[in-house]
């Protein structure tokens, strides 16, 4: 039987690069969009063959996430790994408590640590039927949760939040299901072409490897974690280049 992996903003910058590696690995590689309906069908389109599927389920809608995991169920049966990837964020200084409001701070908690708590809630028992010896969650962190360093307050915290619900499903889901929070520092692409390059250079200067991670990088880590990392759980794997280091 054909391993399955469900991803969260599958078809985005760093979604994208997950999807194809489980899919050159021979996974089913089913995706939700939030809004974006032309560019997820047109990324799966692109995917080596497979049974391979895009699903309109905005991780903050419990009902779309219940017909997404019984899409699921009629389709696939059971899944192997769910990577919860999708999330947001907003360019806001630390010190300025202003203008971080009451509405980007709800909506970055509710999507990037409620969203992840509820997709996984929705899929438990999807991962519960694993063909493997154990099922994984993979959460896409951020050194932000670690370092208290990132585009705002609200996202570091919200990624911090994340690291935690790590370590309490770990324990919680043990030993069918493991989970692992997978943290990038800085991705190179689309995010990081809209920052003060002066910033980046010298977050890149303070980097010990001397570049930003590719979403190659986050997706080999991915992968690992699921075919190689058997023994770890409720552990956070840095993608960060040695940047916590600094």
């Amino acid at each position: 039987m054909r391993k399955t992996v469900v991803i969260t903003g599958g078809s985005g910058e760093i979604g994208s690069a997950i999807s194809r590696k489980f899919a050159k690995n021979g996974y089913d590689v089913i995706i939700s969009y939030n809004s974006n309906s032309k560019r997820a069908t047109e990324f799966i389109a692109t995917l080596p063959k497979g049974n391979h599927a895009a699903f309109h389920a905005p991780t903050t809608d419990s009902k779309k996430l219940k017909a997404f995991s019984d899409f699921v169920k009629d389709n696939y049966g059971k899944i192997d790994v769910l990577v919860n990837n999708a999330g947001i964020t907003t360019p806001v200084a630390h010190e300025n408590l202003d203008d971080l409001t009451d509405e980007w701070i709800d909506k970055i908690m509710q999507t990037n640590f409620r969203g992840s708590f509820s997709m996984v809630r929705a899929f438990k028992e999807l991962l519960q039927k694993s063909t493997e010896d154990t099922a994984l969650i993979v959460n896409i962190s951020s050194i932000a949760g670690i370092f208290g360093i990132g585009s705002n307050v609200a996202y570091c915290a919200s990624k911090a939040a994340l690291d935690s619900m790590t370590r309490s499903l770990a324990r919680a889901l043990a030993p069918k299901i493991r989970v692992v929070s997978v943290s990038p520092g800085f991705v190179e692409g689309e995010y990081t072409s809209n920052i003060d390059p002066s910033f980046l250079k010298n977050q890149k200067d303070n980097t010990p490897l001397g570049r930003f991670a590719l979403g190659e990088d986050v997706a080999n880590a991915v992968l690992s974690t699921a075919t190689m990392l058997k023994f770890s759980t409720g552990t956070i794997i840095t993608v960060d280049g040695g940047r916590l280091l600094k």
